[in-house]
C-alpha cells in the first residue's frame, strides 16, 4: 500500500505539531467558562446559606460568653449599685481582654441589657436593626 503525501502530513510528526500548536478557539474557551460558571453557581447556592447560619451560630455563642462575663463581673462588684456594665467597662476592668472582639459577625457591637438581677446580651442580627425578628439574644430578654 502506497501512502500519499497528504496522508503523510496528517499522520506524520509535522501534522501532529500543527495540530498541537493550533491553540484553542474562542468557542472552546466560552464552553469552559460556561461550565465553570455553572459549577461556581451551584457551590454558591449551597455555601451562602451555610455561611449565614454560621454567622448566627457565632453570634449566639459570643452572646452567651458575654452573659457569663457580665455575671462574673456582677459577682465581683456587688456594690455596683445595680449598674449595668458596658462592654468598655468590662474591658477597663480586665473582665474582657482589651483586644477581644466585642462586635457581632455583622460588625455591630453587642448590647448588654440588665433587668433587675438578670442580664442579657443582644445582637441586632443580619439586618442591623434592633427589636426586629432576627435579633439574637442570650440570657434574660426584657419584656416588651
Amino acid at each position: 500500500m502506497k501512502v500519499t503525501h497528504a496522508q503523510k502530513s496528517v499522520a506524520g510528526p509535522r501534522g501532529l505539531k500543527r495540530r498541537l500548536s493550533r491553540g484553542v478557539t474562542l468557542v472552546e474557551v466560552l464552553i469552559v467558562v460556561a461550565i465553570l460558571s455553572l459549577i461556581a453557581g451551584g457551590v454558591a447556592i449551597y455555601a451562602i446559606p451555610k455561611y449565614q447560619q454560621a454567622q448566627k451560630d457565632t453570634a449566639k455563642t459570643d452572646a452567651k460568653t458575654l452573659v457569663q462575663v457580665v455575671e462574673t463581673w456582677k459577682l465581683n462588684h456587688p456594690a455596683g449599685g445595680g449598674d449595668c456594665p458596658t462592654v468598655e467597662a468590662l474591658k477597663n476592668d480586665k473582665s474582657l481582654k482589651a483586644d477581644q472582639n466585642t462586635n457581632d459577625p455583622w460588625g455591630k457591637p453587642y448590647k448588654i441589657v440588665c433587668t433587675g438581677d438578670e442580664y442579657g446580651v443582644m445582637s441586632a442580627g443580619p439586618d442591623g436593626k434592633e427589636n426586629s425578628e432576627d435579633d439574637i439574644w442570650a440570657g434574660a430578654k426584657p419584656a416588651k
